[in-house]
Order: structure tokens, then C-alpha cells, then sequence
């Protein structure tokens, strides 16, 4: 297969018909040793953390599929640790969206003023570019379409994709007694035909996730989900 793009945690590759592939590595982003969703480095590496991303990805995927919400997703071979994908374009160079249900994280550190730790948080969506040097900036929809980032209307339809998918997530989580308190979600759009797809992975690197007020790992969230 034809090396693509090396990422941080999943490699890209072109195998010989064509298609893409997504190699799930076993780094995690983090500093320090210390997994950190929100950090843009890789922090760590734990072995079986590649294998573990890909089945949280493609049980969630799959579900996100067949609740009608489009995604990147075609199949998954667990034990090569790849994901066939559709071709895709990214939004500038990469578009990040938050859902948040607690005030944890980069949130309390910006809007500790207002707001105690942990409060509750009603679904709220927020925006960030993919950028390592400007550490993942926050835009709004007024600045990505006047930077031609989106289209008008785009924004709109991305926050509601990402509502309905973290409520699907966060639903899944419940069942298992675990709580979501923030999901970061990644779009583009269909090479092909231009529609909007939920595209990267969605895995324990992508959320925060809590039980009983404690915080459980991200190879622990696959544990309690997939057993």
C-alpha cells in the first residue's frame, strides 16, 4: 500500500484498487505520559491501543451508519488495525467540533469565571481549526464562512450532526453506567458527491468519559462497552 499521510495516531494509506486505508497506531495524544484528549501531540504510547481505537470506532460507526447519519466508514479488519474508508476532503485543513456535557477540560481553564467544575452543560457545540502551532484555535461560523471554510448553511448542519451523534454515544455510554462529558468529532465531505460525513475515529482518545465522578481511561471505556 501507497503512504498517504502519517497522523499522529492512525497512518494513511492507498492500497492497490484504490481505496483508502486507516492504520491504527498505538500512540495516544497526551503530554507527559498522560493521555489528554485534548492535547495535539502524542503524549504516549500503550500497546493494544490501536487494536482497541479500531473496535470502539467501528461498533460506534457502525451504529451512527445505521441511525441514517452519514459517515467515512466502510468496514474495519480488527486484527490488521485497518479501516476502509470512503474518499473524503477535509474543511481548510481539518475542522475539530466539541460536544460538551460538563465544564471540564480547555472549558473551565477559559470560562472558569462563570462557571464551577464539572456543572452541567447542555449539549454545547463549539468549533476549533486543526492548526498545532496556533494550538487548535476556537472559530465561529461567522469566521468560517468568511474565510471560505464553509459554506453558508454548512455550520448548522455539522452542530446538528454532531448533537445527534454524541447523544447516540452518550446513550451507548449510559447503558453501561458510564458518563460522556465531552466528544470531539471530526468532519469533511464525500470526495464524490460533497456530502458531509463524520470521517476520522471515533474511539476512548475522543472523549472524556466518567463513572460515578471518576474518570475512566480510554482503553477502560472499551472494556466496559464492548464486554
Amino acid at each position: 500500500m501507497e503512504l498517504l499521510y502519517k497522523g499522529k495516531t492512525k497512518d494513511v494509506y492507498q492500497d492497490q484498487s484504490g481505496e483508502i486505508v486507516l492504520y491504527f497506531k498505538d500512540d495516544m495524544t497526551g503530554k507527559d505520559g498522560v493521555f489528554d484528549p485534548g492535547e495535539n501531540q502524542v503524549g504516549l504510547t500503550v500497546e493494544g491501543s490501536g487494536r482497541a481505537g479500531l473496535e470502539m470506532t467501528s461498533f460506534f460507526f457502525e451504529k451512527i451508519n445505521a441511525a441514517g447519519i452519514p459517515t467515512h466508514y466502510v468496514s474495519a479488519d480488527i486484527e490488521a488495525r485497518e479501516m476502509r474508508v470512503k474518499k473524503i476532503t477535509v474543511f481548510g485543513e481539518g475542522l475539530e467540533v466539541i460536544c460538551r456535557y460538563r465544564a471540564v477540560g480547555s472549558f473551565i481553564r477559559r470560562y472558569g469565571n462563570y462557571v464551577e467544575e464539572g456543572a452541567a452543560l447542555p449539549a454545547y457545540v463549539e468549533t476549533t481549526l486543526k492548526d498545532d502551532a496556533r494550538q487548535d484555535p476556537l472559530i465561529n461560523e461567522a469566521a468560517l464562512e468568511a474565510l471560505g471554510i464553509l459554506e453558508p448553511g454548512e455550520y448548522g448542519k455539522i452542530v446538528d450532526m454532531t448533537v445527534k451523534i454524541s447523544e447516540l454515544v452518550k446513550d451507548e455510554l449510559s447503558r453501561k453506567g458510564l458518563e460522556l462529558y465531552d466528544i470531539k468529532l471530526e468532519f469533511g465531505r464525500d470526495a464524490e458527491t460533497g456530502e458531509i460525513l463524520l470521517i476520522d475515529e471515533l474511539s476512548g482518545g475522543n472523549m472524556r468519559v466518567f463513572k460515578d465522578k471518576e474518570a475512566v481511561g480510554p482503553l477502560e471505556i472499551g472494556e466496559y462497552l464492548l464486554n
